[in-house]
C-alpha cells in the first residue's frame, strides 16, 4: 500500500508541477493574479471594494505601472472604518446595520432597521433538532469541521432547502447570518463537554445584540457593554471584503452552478478552513508566543529583528520563512483594519496588563516590512489578522475560535455575494490550458512498463 500511494505522490508531482518559463510563455494567470501581483479581474460587485494600490502611467507613457497607496475598504460605496466609527459614536451596536447594507445596498432607516434586528435576534434561537444535530455532529474538536458539518444538516430542517428563488435565497441566508452566532457557541461548548467540562447550552437572549450573544452563550457570562463594543467593531471589520477573497469567490463559483444556499455557504467555510485564508490569527498568536519564548528581552530591537531573520531564512518557529500577519494580496502602504484595531488593543492592553506583549507585536510590525522588502522587494504592512487574535485574547476568546469567528462575520458578505451572483445569473467557469506537449497514445497494459 505505501508502495503505490509513495508512486502516485512521485508521478503526481512529476506531471503536475509547471516551470515559470512555461506558466510565463504561456501567460498563465496562476492564482488568478497578473504579472504585478494584481487580481485579475473576473467579475463585477457593488457590495465591497478592497483598494492597496492604483495604477499610473508608466515612464514611457506605453502602460500603467501598481503604484502603492494607504489601504482603503469600502461597503457598498461606505468607507467601512468610517462606517463603523460613527455607528459606534452614536452607541450602537453595528453589525446589524452593515449586514442590512451589504443585503440591500442602503443603509436602512430607523424603522427597517429595527424591524431586520428583531428578525435576526428571533432567529438566533434553535429548535430542539437543530441542537440535536449539534449534539450528533459537533464531535470533532476542529472547530471548523464543525460549523461546516452542522451547517451543512441544517438543511433538514429547511422545508425548501433547494430552492433559488431570490425571496427563499434572502430568507435562508438571514436565517444562516442569524444562528450562526448559536451554532459557533454551542459547537464550541459540545466540543468542551465531550472532553470532560460541563455542558453549558444558553439560549440566545433577544433583548442583546449579536455581540453581547456570542460572548454570552460562549462563556456563560454576559460582556460588559465596552466588551462587547469592540466585539462588534471586529465583526464589521471581518464583516466583507470584496469578491475576489477566497472564501466569497468560491461562495459565488458554486452559487453560480445552481447549488443551493446551505452547500454554497458550506463551499465558504471550507475555504476559510484553509491556512492560507482563515486561520492567519492563529498563526499569528502562535508565533508571537514563539518569539516571546526565544526572545529574552522583548524590547531590544537588534534581539528582536535577529529572531524575525531567523524566522524569515526558514530557521525558526514553524519554519515556513513567513512572519504571519504581514503582508496582504491586496493591502500593500497599510491595512485600515489593521490600523482600528491597534487602536483598540492599546486601549484594552493596559486594562488587562498585556502592554508589554502588545509592544512586543508593535516592534514585530514596525521591523518585518523593512525586512521583507529588503530580501523580497515586497512593500508589505500589517494586516488585520495580525492584531485580531490579540483583541480577542483580551476579550477571552480560545484561540480554536478565531477562525469560525471570521465565519460567523463573513457569512453575511457570502450571502451577500450570493444574492447578487444569482441574480447576474452567469455560470463561473475560467479556461486552463494544458501544460503538455502533445497527444497521448494509448499502449496496452501488458506493454507497459
Amino acid at each position: 500500500m505505501d508502495d503505490i500511494i509513495r508512486k502516485i505522490d512521485d508521478l503526481a508531482r512529476y506531471h503536475n508541477e509547471v516551470s515559470p518559463e512555461l506558466v510565463k510563455a504561456k501567460d498563465i494567470k496562476l492564482g488568478l493574479r497578473n504579472a504585478d501581483g494584481t487580481g485579475v479581474v473576473v467579475g463585477i460587485t457593488s457590495k465591497g471594494s478592497v483598494i492597496g494600490f492604483k495604477r499610473v502611467p508608466s515612464e514611457d507613457k506605453k502602460g500603467t505601472i501598481v503604484q502603492p497607496t494607504p489601504g482603503r475598504l469600502l461597503y457598498c460605496g461606505y468607507d467601512a472604518i468610517e462606517l463603523a466609527e460613527k455607528i459606534h459614536c452614536e452607541d450602537r451596536f453595528g453589525f446589524d446595520e452593515v449586514a442590512y447594507l451589504l443585503l440591500t445596498g442602503e443603509l436602512p432607516n430607523a424603522s427597517d432597521l429595527e424591524n431586520f434586528s428583531k428578525m435576526l435576534a428571533k432567529g438566533r434561537a434553535l429548535t430542539k433538532l437543530e441542537r440535536s444535530i449539534i449534539m450528533q455532529e459537533a464531535v470533532n474538536e476542529n472547530q471548523m469541521f464543525a460549523l461546516h458539518s452542522v451547517i451543512s444538516h441544517l438543511s433538514r430542517c429547511d422545508p425548501n432547502p433547494v430552492s433559488t428563488d431570490i425571496k427563499d435565497v434572502i430568507h435562508t441566508c438571514i436565517a444562516l447570518i442569524a444562528k450562526f452566532p448559536t451554532v459557533v457557541a454551542y459547537n464550541y461548548n459540545v466540543s468542551r463537554y465531550r472532553q470532560g467540562s460541563s455542558l453549558r447550552i444558553i439560549r440566545p437572549d433577544p433583548d442583546l445584540s449579536m455581540a453581547e450573544n456570542f460572548l454570552y452563550m460562549l462563556k456563560g457570562v454576559k460582556p460588559s457593554r465596552e466588551e462587547a463594543m469592540l466585539f462588534d467593531l471586529s465583526l464589521m471589520l471581518h464583516i466583507e471584503h470584496g469578491g475576489g477573497n477566497n472564501s466569497t469567490f468560491t461562495v459565488r463559483t458554486v452559487s453560480s452552478s445552481g447549488a443551493n444556499t446551505y452547500m454554497a455557504i458550506c463551499s465558504g467555510i471550507a475555504s476559510l478552513s484553509g491556512h492560507l485564508h482563515g486561520g492567519a490569527n492563529e498563526a499569528v498568536m502562535a508565533m508571537m508566543k514563539d518569539i516571546k519564548k526565544n526572545v529574552a528581552e522583548w524590547d531590544d530591537r537588534r534581539k528582536v529583528e535577529s529572531y524575525l531573520k531567523k524566522i524569515l531564512d526558514g530557521k525558526a518557529h514553524d519554519r515556513s520563512g513567513k512572519i504571519y500577519g504581514i503582508g496582504h494580496a491586496v493591502y500593500t502602504l497599510s491595512d485600515p483594519r489593521a490600523e482600528i484595531l491597534l487602536k483598540k488593543a492599546e486601549e484594552y492592553a493596559a486594562k488587562k496588563d498585556l502592554e508589554k506583549e502588545l509592544n512586543l507585536m508593535k516592534l514585530v510590525a514596525e521591523i518585518s516590512p523593512g525586512l521583507i522588502k529588503e530580501r523580497k522587494g515586497q512593500i508589505v504592512a500589517p494586516n488585520v489578522d495580525f492584531y485580531s487574535g490579540f483583541v480577542y485574547k483580551v476579550l477571552g476568546i480560545p484561540i480554536d475560535m478565531f477562525t469560525p469567528i471570521f465565519a460567523m462575520a463573513r457569512v453575511v458578505g457570502w450571502s451577500a455575494h450570493r444574492i447578487e451572483q444569482i441574480i447576474q445569473s452567469k455560470l463561473i467557469r475560467p479556461a486552463y490550458v494544458s501544460s503538455l506537449p502533445q497527444e497521448s497514445e494509448y499502449v496496452p497494459l501488458d506493454k507497459r512498463k
